[in-house]
């Protein structure tokens, strides 16, 4: 059969040439039972959970002033306005939220809240929305950071898109390395920035107000070209309710702490919700205080710069790089080039990339939850190496990508496709906690308990209604802009995830036990066993004396003839060595091998459907990459098309060479081994800690 045809190619040759990058970038694998010691205390949770709503100050209000100056700069006066409507819904989500890490702690989210008290649908629609949510976290965080990045290195505008991938991959293997590990590093950044907004802030005020300062941004002399001047009635609300709708970005990601209590230290609820409070009155504050400094700077801003803004009354043209509104606030507030300004500068951009770590945390974990509902691959329940949901990270850091690519790493094309999906999540999810409260209520007696229910469930109301009719502003301001894609991307998340539940309903009725007699638990009339020959060596003899063993009904070897003169030689070898094993040889005039065994094997079933029958396999075992490479893989070819014929069964008989034995004293000599293929299910439940850990 040319050589050793039926040698496997085992899955250590990818588990060699990957183990050693793999440790290198993510680090040495953990036990499960050291799963508590990856939970988060409040100071770590908050940079972790709330990165996206705490970064989104960075480019929230620029999005409302880009809005409002399509009618010139008479319409900023508005821009307080807006902002005040901000800070009500945020308060608002927050206090709402607030219920729910409460009542449902267990991770589930919105998803859980919806699945529970309003159906399966309506927990997959909010499903949908939050996947899709995640996703466009991670794309807008991304190109806004490239965009601040960019304005004081110029390699990065002209080759945003590569950069932009890059910085997706390093966040990735940064979270493949762990929830705690990766807040640790995320930590420092996101407090600098928050910090430097709240110096700024303070300092530009006391200038202003006690100094008497004149500050101005870069852009206070500009003059805008509105595109509808004069804006009244109708026209003038829809402006506003559109401006109102892109400050709203500022609440992405609230939902993620809900998502995350788990992974917060006990008590977990209470602690998810004091890290609310903190990220909600943090998120308004700064995002006030930049729209109060932006106002007074007299910041300009214009969706299509080079034509609209305009100096002397010419237009600035297509050389110009319209700053973000932080940054043109620092200038004017810290002075260009001041230690300040280039500190703020940096964070700021280094905490919108951060802010993708919010989605990080709450795609994979939404994932796992999803598929342990039967809705997502089985894979996305599975915790990797380091405890995090490996599966999870990477699928959502392809998908950002992909879209990274497609949008040209242009966050205000991409963020015309934002926050439909959060608004989604947070109306049903709202709506379900009234249910819940309602149907305690039913049965509840005591007063106290009674007079909290109620005031909880007046909370949820209000956010229900707010945050829907928000929705209701979001579809109907940015449908035509892009949020039209978002809508199809959460249509596409929903039928996905429908057909997969299908799928595993359908496999799991047909795969359920029966409670009376079946055939599959009926006893073969006989089971007819036929061992694989290339030619004789000690796999072979170590495989005829294993199928022997069995003691099957009939047993015979088969080999296929693709070349006479090798056939000739193994009759020749078996006579003489005297083997009382019948064996039997396959014309192949083609050369194939694969074929005519499969062929064979189906009419053994064909003329005995009652019988089974086995097929045995010797192969080598090695222990060096390279030697897999030497040997074809018809065995692994055999092994998948015979998975396909019913009644057969499939052994492998190993023998292992020295080079794999070289191979296994090195795996004894690692401090930890985790075996290829171990599977660590999560959420894990959390254990205590053995004595035996410590010394892991």
């Amino acid at each position: 059969m040319g050589g050793c045809v039926f040698e496997g190619i085992r899955s250590s040759v990818v588990s060699k040439l990957t183990d050693v990058p793999k440790r290198i970038l993510i680090g040495r694998a953990l036990r499960s039972d050291r799963l508590g010691e990856t939970l988060l205390p409040k100071r770590i949770a908050l940079p972790v959970f709330a990165s996206d709503p705490l970064s989104s100050v960075a480019y929230a209000p620029g999005e409302v002033l880009l809005v409002l100056s399509i009618a010139g700069v008479s319409a900023y006066h508005f821009s307080p306005w807006i902002a005040l409507a901000v800070v009500v819904l945020m308060f608002t989500v927050v206090a709402s939220y607030r219920q729910n890490v409460h009542a449902y702690p267990s991770g589930g989210g919105d998803y859980e809240v919806a699945t529970t008290n309003l159906g399966a649908k309506a927990g997959l629609t909010v499903a949908s929305a939050l996947l899709v949510d995640y996703v466009m976290t991670v794309a807008v965080s991304i190109a806004s950071g490239i965009e601040n990045l960019g304005s004081a290195i110029p390699f990065v505008v002209q080759h945003k898109v590569l950069c932009a991938v890059v910085v997706i991959v390093l966040l990735t293997l940064m979270n493949l390395r762990g929830v705690k590990e990766s807040g640790k590093l995320f930590a420092i950044p996101t407090y600098v920035f928050v910090g430097g907004v709240f110096v700024m802030i303070a300092w530009g005020a006391f200038r202003g107000l006690v100094l008497g300062d004149t500050m101005r941004a870069p852009t206070a002399d500009y003059q805008i070209k509105a595109e509808h001047q004069g804006l009244a009635g109708f026209a003038l609300i829809f402006l506003l309710l559109r401006a109102f709708s892109s400050g709203c970005a500022a609440l992405t990601g609230v939902e993620a702490i809900s998502n995350g209590v788990p992974a917060f230290r006990k008590p977990k609820s209470k602690n998810a919700a004091t890290t609310l409070s903190m990220m909600g009155l943090l998120a308004v504050t700064m995002f006030c205080g930049i729209i109060a400094l932006a106002a007074t700077t007299n910041v300009r801003m214009a969706e299509n710069p080079a034509t609209d803004l305009l100096k002397n009354g010419n237009p600035i043209g297509s050389g110009y790089v319209q700053n973000p509104v932080i940054s043109q606030v620092a200038e004017a507030v810290f002075g260009k080039g001041s230690f300040l300004f280039v500190l703020l500068a940096a964070a700021t951009a280094l905490v919108l990339f951060l802010a993708a770590n919010t989605a990080y945390n709450g795609f994979p974990l939404l994932g796992s939850i999803l598929a342990q509902d039967r809705y997502l691959p089985r894979q996305l329940h599975t915790r990797g190496d380091r405890l995090a949901f490996s599966n999870g990270i990477v699928l959502l850091a392809g998908t950002a990508t992909l879209l990274v690519v497609i949008y040209g790493a242009d966050s205000t094309r991409l963020i015309q496709l934002y926050i439909v999906g959060v608004f989604v999540s947070f109306t049903l999810s709202q709506t379900g906690m009234v249910r819940h409260w309602n149907r305690h209520l039913a049965v509840e007696k005591d007063q106290a308990k009674r007079r909290h229910m109620i005031r909880s469930r007046a909370i949820n109301a209000f956010g229900a209604c707010l945050t829907g009719l928000v929705l209701v502003v979001v579809l109907v301001t940015k449908f035509t802009h892009g949020a039209w894609v978002a809508l199809m991307g959460m249509c596409i998340f929903y039928a996905t995830m429908t057909a997969i539940r299908k799928h595993y309903d359908r496999v799991a009725e047909e795969i359920a036990a029966p409670e009376g007699p079946s055939d599959d638990s009926v006893r073969p009339s006989r089971v007819h066993s036929v061992v694989l020959i290339s030619k004789i060596h000690r796999p072979t003899l170590r495989a005829l004396a294993y199928a022997k063993l069995m003691r099957s009904d009939t047993l015979e070897a088969l080999t296929v003839n693709v070349d006479p003169a090798e056939t000739k030689a193994l009759r020749e070898e078996w006579e003489r060595r005297g083997i009382d094993v019948p064996l039997k040889v396959l014309d192949s005039p083609y050369r194939e091998i694969t074929r005519p065994i499969i062929e064979y094997v189906k009419s053994l079933r064909k003329e005995s459907p009652r019988d089974a029958v086995s097929v045995i396999i010797p192969e080598y075992v090695v222990g060096h990459w390279y030697e897999h490479l030497l040997h074809n893989q018809s065995a692994l070819r055999l092994k998948g098309r015979l998975l396909f014929t019913a009644g057969v069964m499939v052994t492998s008989v190993p023998y292992q060479l020295a080079s794999s034995e070289a191979a296994r004293n090195r795996a004894r000599r690692r401090q930890e081994w985790s075996a290829p293929g171990a599977v660590r299910r999560g959420p894990a439940v959390e254990r205590p800690k053995e004595p035996s850990a410590a010394k892991d």
